[in-house]
């Protein structure tokens, strides 16, 4: 095991016994070879688009397979299995069509790849056991990649793409789909196959973040035009007295169908973390037993699920290893899964997902204990702050807002985390922090007033939502007339903890933005090499102490 894909990864090194995520050893291997399996099914996908065939099947089976191996995803090591011979399978007939160098589509890849001449490895290994799947373990893990610095670049890229395909698997779901976007994450797979000097693979992963804003971009489309533009509310953070369903993750499919089957129930349907944000839709506003938001942060959930006392329902990551105090009442369904855990299944001919099960127990469940009262606001997405851009403009232009702060991205459970929290405290009164992700947790219950009720925390919704933050920079920089998008009052402090987080920051920096400042911590998978050039080309900045990074913010 070597798995060094999140902000928490042992000693900021690598986890190389357990995950401190909690994934065990098997699962990582597992899932290092579902990604070598996937490699190869791009390398031979992408003769396929040269070919003229269209690689929209194979662009899906990528994209859910990418996101079941995200931090805190999927824990399921007979899932993922599953995952590995479907790949197999695919890159079988793949291998047959299209595994001879010359392109010729009859045939002549064998699967001991004796006439797929050209392929790598990769495009060529076939398992037909368990048993065969282990032995490529040296080969599909992480270090097999003998150059640093070529491991570094391609390792962003990947995990770039399993942020990209958690966000692209969310539209997918709503019925949104680019077959151009699917042709770009085959070939920027295939690229992470092969032997690129470290310039080339630079270049490569700044397309990656061309597509992760690009696939952003496809996903809020099919948000907004599914449920509708996100309005300011205010979210409950209270309890009633019923039995309850706490829904957690970011699948708003899961969302909408759980609510319409639970409507007419006496069950009330609570969010959780980064499901908040759907407090937010109109289409969402309608039903009257969806009470509001119940607790904070992915990583309380072991505590927060206890209290609860009715049933979760895990419908993407963030899920942590389970507890007994709530084990017989949580379920998973989508890409997340947990072993011993029931898994509602997908759906099936235009059917929605069955949550009979989970809605029969919570009517024996005794209602929540309350954890919290009042309220807090959100729904600062895009489409609302252009609403409003007259009364933001004119508190720019007035002096009354100076600086806007990004403070986006991922909470976690390390101490040092609170950094967020005092930065939020110790920011000027005349700053105004825009927000997305989990990492709002950490300050969006203070009191940090309004700006001429303009509040001071302006939160966008989920991490998946982060490309309104980018979108809002781009219409103020349109609006103030900046020419280049850097010399507007905006800064960033962002926390990053997985793959999701790693999408955003390319995507930032894809789209031009420079002197972003991440933590806790830079990436373990970074060399010092390719740390080097990123800050040197875009002032990527580590954070450092509170009182430093405020004055470097507020220009003090």
């Amino acid at each position: 095991m070597f798995c060094f894909q999140c902000q928490e990864t042992a000693k900021n090194v690598a986890c190389t016994v357990k995950g401190v995520c909690g994934k065990d050893e098997d699962t990582s291997n597992l899932m290092d070879v579902l990604v070598y399996g996937l490699k190869g099914v791009s390398v031979l996908a992408r003769r396929k688009k040269t070919a003229g065939d269209s690689v929209t099947p194979e662009g899906r089976l990528i994209m859910k397979s990418l996101f079941a191996t995200i931090t805190n995803a999927n824990f399921d090591r007979e899932r993922i299995i599953e995952l590995i011979f479907e790949t197999l399978e695919v890159k079988q007939e793949l291998l047959e069509r299209y595994g001879n160098r010359r392109g010729d589509t009859s045939g002549g890849g064998g699967a001991d790849g004796t006439q797929a001449e050209g392929l790598p490895r990769v495009a060529t290994w076939s398992a037909e056991s368990e048993a065969d799947l282990y032995a490529i373990v040296p080969e599909a893990a992480v270090t097999a990649e003998s150059d640093e610095d070529a491991r570094s670049v391609k390792e962003f890229m990947i995990y770039g793409l399993k942020g990209l395909s958690a966000y692209g698997h969310h539209a997918w779901v709503l019925g949104y789909e680019d077959e151009g976007l699917y042709a770009r994450l085959v070939d920027l797979l295939a690229t992470t196959a092969e032997d690129h000097d470290i310039d080339t693979l630079l270049e490569r992963l700044v397309e990656t973040g061309r597509a992760c804003a690009d696939t952003m971009a496809l996903l809020d489309r099919a948000n907004t035009e599914t449920y509708g533009n996100p309005e300011i509310s205010e979210v409950n953070l209270g309890v009633r007295n019923n039995p309850g369903i706490l829904i957690s993750g970011h699948d708003l499919k899961d969302m909408e169908e759980l609510l319409r089957q639970t409507e007419g129930t006496g069950v009330d349907v609570y969010t959780h973390s980064e499901m908040l944000p759907a407090n937010y839709y109109p289409a969402f506003k309608q039903y009257d037993h969806f009470v509001g938001n119940y607790g904070n942060a992915w990583w309380k959930q072991n505590t927060e699920f206890a209290a609860f006392n009715g049933p979760i329902l895990m419908t993407t990551n963030c899920i942590t290893p389970v507890r007994d105090s709530y084990r017989d009442r949580i379920f998973t369904t989508g890409m997340a899964g947990y072993p011993g855990v029931p898994h509602i299944p997908e759906r099936e001919d235009g059917a929605e997902k069955d949550f009979s099960e989970i809605i029969e127990l919570a009517k024996r469940c005794d209602p929540p204990e309350e954890l919290e009262t009042g309220t807090i606001t959100g729904g600062f997405a895009h489409a609302q702050l252009a609403a409003l851009a007259d009364m933001v403009i004119d508190a720019v232009q007035t002096g009354a807002i100076r600086k806007f702060v990004v403070m986006a991205g991922c909470d976690g459970r390390m101490k040092s985390r609170e950094y967020y929290s005092e930065v939020a405290k110790q920011l000027p009164e005349d700053t105004v922090i825009l927000t997305a992700g989990c990492a709002k947790y950490r300050y969006n219950k203070l009191d940090l007033g309004d700006i001429g009720g303009i509040p001071r925390v302006l939160d966008a919704g989920q991490c998946n939502d982060s490309y309104s933050l980018a979108v809002i920079a781009m219409k103020l920089q349109e609006i103030l007339g900046a020419e280049d998008i850097n010399d507007l009052p905006i800064d960033f402090d962002v926390a990053w903890y997985e793959q999701k987080a790693v999408c955003v920051l390319l995507a930032l920096l894809a789209l031009g933005f420079k002197g972003v400042r991440i933590g806790p911590t830079l990436p373990a998978f970074l060399s010092q090499r390719v740390a080097e050039k990123i800050i040197s080309a875009f002032d990527l900045k580590g954070i450092t102490d509170v009182e430093s990074d405020v004055a470097a913010i507020a220009g003090v």
